[in-house]
């Protein structure tokens, strides 16, 4: 669904309404090993009073999908691990592709991860740039045409099948190097067990 200006005006408003209640999630983030100034660049938030319409996402970590003409989408995720559904997003939202703006400050390489939080992770707090998808099976056709002149493209595949499974998949559409996480893990658990050095060896070894 296309949205107008008035539609980007809203999702702005919201954003920044609810990045001035991220102190609300300090011990997620802290679990997470997410950083206040990680947090500021993602502009993450928390729903204390929800915008009309967002009434659903109370009490929920907002992440806004931030592009050069502003915030076009966001989603919402539980900040305990008891609450299901994990995600939720704003209804005939179309799935898009997360922190599209590291394709332009990118070099000769750019990650991809399964999940905003673990983008988050590599990029800001590894240093490695990167984009996202909200799932394994969220990757759509043009999304290889906006990664296609990076000599290399690094997947970060989930210690699980669908992990497995999307990087192999990506495999027949781009020049990825897979860094398969050991089972049972993903980017963020990896880095608050083992730090960004764990992913600065893994990528090292091929000389990026």
């Amino acid at each position: 669904m296309r949205q107008n200006h008035s539609q980007r005006e809203l999702l702005d408003s919201a954003t920044a309404k609810y990045a001035t209640n991220i102190f609300q999630a300090e011990d997620y983030l802290t679990s997470r090993g997410i950083t206040r100034e990680a947090a500021r660049l993602a502009r993450l938030g928390v729903v204390s009073e929800p915008e009309v319409g967002h009434e659903a996402f109370s009490g929920r970590l907002s992440i806004p999908y931030i592009t050069k003409s502003g915030v076009v989408d966001i989603r919402f995720r539980a900040l305990h691990p008891a609450i299901e559904p994990k995600y939720m997003g704003m209804t005939g939202a179309e799935t898009k592709m997360y922190n599209v703006l590291d394709i332009e400050r990118a070099g000769d390489y750019i990650g991809i991860c399964e999940g905003e939080i673990d983008t988050i992770t590599i990029s800001s707090l590894v240093g490695i740039p990167c984009v996202g998808v909200p799932g394994a099976n969220s990757w759509k056709k043009h999304y290889t045409r906006l990664l296609a002149d990076f000599e290399r493209v690094f997947v970060f595949a989930d210690g699980d099948q669908p992990g497995k499974e999307f990087a192999t998949a990506l495999s027949r559409e781009l020049p990825v190097t897979t860094i398969q996480l050991p089972d049972g893990e993903d980017v963020n658990s990896m880095y608050v067990k083992e730090g960004s050095s764990y992913f600065h060896k893994k990528v090292g070894t091929y000389e990026v």
